[in-house]
């Protein structure tokens, strides 16, 4: 089974500097939109911050990533949040580090220090969990199939995200990547199953 490192509920770290403080915000995060809503939120709350700093990588797979300065000199600030997730070795995760500007410049190696330590922090703040990796589909059929469909559910014990059971049903689940094919087959063959990918 293919596994990746996460963590389990959102954390928070912080790191002072000459008068700068650095909040630092972690989220365990699906996808880019909940990327998005997440540092809206805070764009809202922390309105008078000066810098928004972020980095999130998303996937089982880690290959999607991504992270800003948000206006602070260019690799100073970003990189060594993302460098944080990254030797954590977390994905599904994001981290917002929001300064609150001192007074005094700290140069771009204190940048990369302050930014580090309070990603470093948030992380160390949470819960790291092992998650293993899942696939959502959904399936269609008819109600007199769904002993059959249910059946498969149970013995696989799959993951019900959502369902419709009126005269046309539909169910979408989650499963074990590692499974996925091998469960997709025994839908098909009950012949009066469609899937939806």
């Amino acid at each position: 089974m293919e596994t990746y490192k996460t963590i389990k509920s959102p954390s928070e770290g912080i790191y002072k500097d000459r008068g700068s403080k650095f909040l630092a915000f972690a989220f365990p995060v699906e996808n880019e939109t909940v990327v998005k809503n997440y540092q809206a939120e805070l764009r809202k709350k922390y309105f008078d911050a000066r810098h928004h700093v972020y980095a999130f990588r998303i996937g089982a797979d880690k290959k999607l990533y991504r992270c800003s300065d948000d206006g602070e000199p260019a690799n100073s600030s970003g990189p060594p949040v993302l460098g944080q997730i990254q030797s954590f070795d977390l994905t599904n995760i994001l981290i917002v580090v929001i300064r609150y500007f001192g007074g005094i410049k700290l140069g771009i190696p204190g940048l990369i220090n302050a930014y580090r330590s309070a990603a470093a922090d948030a992380i160390n703040n949470s819960e790291i969990i092992t998650q293993v990796e899942k696939v959502q589909f959904e399936i269609e059929f008819q109600y007199p199939a769904i002993g059959d469909v249910m059946r498969i559910v149970k013995e696989f014990d799959i993951e019900i995200i959502r369902q419709d059971l009126l005269e046309f049903c539909s169910l979408k689940l989650s499963v074990v990547k590692s499974s996925y094919n091998t469960i997709i087959q025994r839908f098909v063959d009950l012949r009066n199953c469609s899937i939806k990918k």
